[in-house]
């Protein structure tokens, strides 16, 4: 019998001195290698009771249902009876016709004579012209431009295809609303021998005139009553900005002209 107790006490002093090293150690729970689903002893009801389901929130309303189609834009000048029909009433009706350019925007009107040899085309007043049509940096390239081909600058006549300038103008929806049409009376009225279009994207998108990358291949434009001999070219601003360009426009005026000298 004391045999056995000294034993015993033997052994629950080593298990005692293991456990102890083992705290010491920083190891103070039990560890097994088989694994467990620790989600299935979290989520398991416990016996007797019934698993508790959770609210779902309610559904948020429906939005109501938009449109993907942009809205149109409102009809320009649409009563064609009020339109100028001689030259010298086109430019008071372009500063006042109410549907032309937003109220309050600053509208420049067209300036140069009649039946001028060569009439340009931009699409808007540029930011810096100030209280006349391309009086600003754009006019200066423009003149210059002019003088190298061969012309009196003071001899052309110079108009934009809208009055005032906008931020971001849908070209192609002002044209269905009406300034393409608009456009071809003003070309009518001015009645020049030739057109040069800076802006051949902006004006042929109002024109409906097809694929805008193919608009260097256009040689006349439109009006009403017939057509008059044209050129279509990136927009002045872009000339400013990529001055290599110009060398394009210069051939191809030279192309056009040599075409109208031989009658093709």
């Amino acid at each position: 019998m004391g045999q056995t107790g000294t034993n015993d006490r033997s052994l629950a002093a080593g298990l005692e001195a293991a456990l102890a090293w083992w705290r010491e150690a920083g190891v103070d729970l039990a560890f097994v290698d088989a694994p467990q689903d620790w989600l299935e002893a979290q989520t398991k009801p416990a016996a007797g009771k019934a698993p508790a389901v959770a609210a779902l929130p309610p559904l948020p309303p429906k939005p109501p249902s938009i449109s993907a189609q942009p809205a149109e834009t409102a009809p320009i000048a649409a009563d064609r009876s009020e339109w100028p029909e001689t030259f010298e009433n086109f430019a008071p009706w372009w500063l006042t016709e109410p549907t032309l350019a937003p109220r309050g925007a600053k509208r420049l009107p067209p300036v140069g004579p009649k039946s001028a040899p060569l009439m340009v085309l931009v699409p808007m007043p540029a930011e810096d012209d100030g209280d006349t049509l391309l009086s600003g940096r754009t006019g200066l390239l423009l003149d210059a431009m002019l003088t190298a081909m061969g012309l009196d600058p003071a001899s052309i006549y110079r108009a934009a295809a809208l009055p005032a300038r906008i931020a971001l103008p849908d070209w192609a929806g002002l044209g269905a609303a009406g300034l393409g049409a608009v456009l071809m009376r003003h070309v009518l009225l001015a009645a020049p021998q030739r057109l040069l279009v800076f802006g051949r994207n902006d004006i042929s998108a109002l024109l409906a005139h097809g694929p805008t990358q193919n608009a260097h291949d256009l040689r006349v434009f439109n009006h009403e009553s017939g057509t008059v001999p044209a050129g279509f070219e990136y927009d002045l601003e872009t000339l400013l900005a990529k001055p290599g360009w110009k060398a394009g426009v210069w051939q191809r005026w030279l192309d056009e002209a040599a075409c109208a000298g031989t009658g093709r």
